[in-house]
């Protein structure tokens, strides 16, 4: 019965938006808890959100941003991981906890000094798509490393140990046991991590309105900003947009709900 009203409580609120997405903006104020059936129905929110803005080309955006930082994450990740987890060398406690201790700064304290040394390498403020593209990818790179390295080195210390020692004496290199053994097995692990951060990624409007200046570089997060300083009092093509931002969030946890419990509990299960 309480998760149940739980749900209630959480669902609500975004079917409440969705009524109102397709209710006449004059009737939003007076009547928006009904859901709206003749003269009350219209597309025209969604009609006026798609010419107002390109948001196609923001979706894209948001795709390449959100996929590049998932990959370089991955990578980087994946691999000191796998050091801190499975080679000894002088500092790497100290180096673990420091790994930890930089997930306690928030990444509005550091936004300051990014901004500069993004700015000393000439790759914000300015049109060019992959430049300013770069600029969003590598702070978003830098703050889910952290978060990525701990989960994974977590998993990769519940791992048996025996199949890379059987790998190093049949001759296989360090990326060779790496991309043929511990990425499969770990896969439920990466797929966690990866998941998290294409979500963080793709909802990070902080870092996006600091780097993302021109229109055509937009994200779809940073142009829901947009639009809603545009709207003013246009409450149902706010409500469109906010539609349009969320349902490609909600699809991702609702097909992949199954990978996100399974990689966050089976490195606790383990071991």
């Amino acid at each position: 019965m309480l998760l149940s009203f739980w749900a209630l409580t959480t669902i609500y609120p975004f079917f409440w938006v969705i009524l109102n997405s397709f209710r006449l903006k004059g009737l939003i104020r007076s009547d928006s808890f009904s859901i709206p059936f003749g003269n009350s129905f219209t597309l025209d929110n969604y009609k006026t959100a798609f010419e107002r803005v390109d948001i196609l080309s923001a979706y894209k955006n948001s795709m390449v941003i959100s996929t590049a930082v998932t990959v370089a994450v991955l990578l980087l990740a994946g691999l000191a991981a796998y050091g801190m987890a499975r080679y000894r060398f002088n500092g790497r406690s100290i180096l673990y906890s420091l790994v930890i201790a930089s997930m306690m700064f928030p990444v509005f304290s550091t936004v300051i000094p990014v901004f500069r040394m993004m700015f000393g390498w000439h790759i914000v403020n300015t049109d060019h798509l992959f430049l300013s593209q770069l600029s969003v990818i590598l702070p978003q790179i830098a703050g889910n490393l952290s978060f990525a390295m701990i989960v994974l080195t977590g998993f990769i210390r519940s791992l048996p140990i025996n199949l890379e020692e059987a790998a190093y004496l049949e001759g296989c290199s360090t990326y060779q046991i790496f991309f043929k053994i511990i990425l499969p097995i770990a896969k439920p692990s990466f797929v966690t991590v990866a998941i998290f951060t294409f979500l963080w990624s793709y909802n990070d409007l902080f870092t996006q309105m600091f780097f993302l200046r021109y229109k055509d570089t937009f994200t779809i997060t940073r142009l829901l900003s947009e639009i809603t300083s545009i709207a003013g009092v246009n409450y149902g093509l706010m409500a469109a947009a906010v539609v349009l931002v969320v349902v490609p969030v909600l699809a991702v946890y609702v097909i992949l709900q199954k990978n996100i419990i399974r990689g966050l509990t089976v490195g606790a299960i383990k071991g």
